[in-house]
């Protein structure tokens, strides 16, 4: 091999261990945040109908004559963060909801079609009584639930629903698996909560 492509494969080999490494001690996802038009209303719904633990609230946070708010978080200078609020999601992950008053804010509806568009879907046991459950709230759905019967996501069956400020979120079920879990990859979802 000459020196040339020993130093090439060195520096491949380099940048290869740095991509995967990540960062340092990164463990999982702690939240996630979304900006909602109204407190109140947003925490009924992640409350009362995703089942969510509220676990603080506080704020307000501005800065009236500096620039703390651009520096930190890349908004108008003149943004109050009226309420930053916690949700946790059952075993899993948490949300950090935010209520803004800004000059400058924007109400844009956000397709998953969108650069930047999302989505948050929970796991539910059961889908079809989910559905139902949405139903008599009288949330906004899309077709399904769609039950996946080809492909690697076989067995799993989903539905879209909408917050009513637009949010998109997603309820998902696969009580039985997923297909692509037979290869004994990484599984998405556990049933039970990890033990400690």
């Amino acid at each position: 091999m000459t020196r040339f492509m020993m130093t090439l494969t060195v520096g491949i080999l380099t940048v290869s261990t740095a991509l995967v490494a990540g960062l340092p001690g990164m463990r999982g996802v702690d939240h996630i945040g979304l900006t909602v038009p109204d407190m109140t209303e947003a925490e009924t719904i992640f409350v009362d109908v995703q089942r969510c633990e509220k676990t603080m609230s506080f704020g307000p946070f501005h800065d009236d004559e500096g620039t703390f708010m651009q520096d930190l978080l890349e908004v108008d200078p003149r943004a109050v963060n009226e309420q930053i609020t916690l949700m946790r999601w059952g075993f899993s992950s948490n949300t950090e909801l935010f209520e803004y008053n800004t000059p400058d804010q924007k109400t844009v509806a956000m397709h998953n079609s969108n650069i930047g568009g999302h989505h948050i879907a929970n796991y539910v046991d059961d889908i079809s009584a989910d559905a139902a459950y949405l139903k008599d709230k009288s949330l906004r759905s899309l077709m399904g639930p769609l039950t996946i019967n080809e492909g690697p996501a076989a067995g799993q069956s989903i539905m879209y629903f909408f917050a009513p400020w637009g949010l998109q979120m997603e309820e998902v079920s696969y009580p039985d698996g997923i297909a692509y879990e037979k290869d004994g990859s990484t599984v998405l979802w556990a049933s039970h909560a990890p033990s400690k």
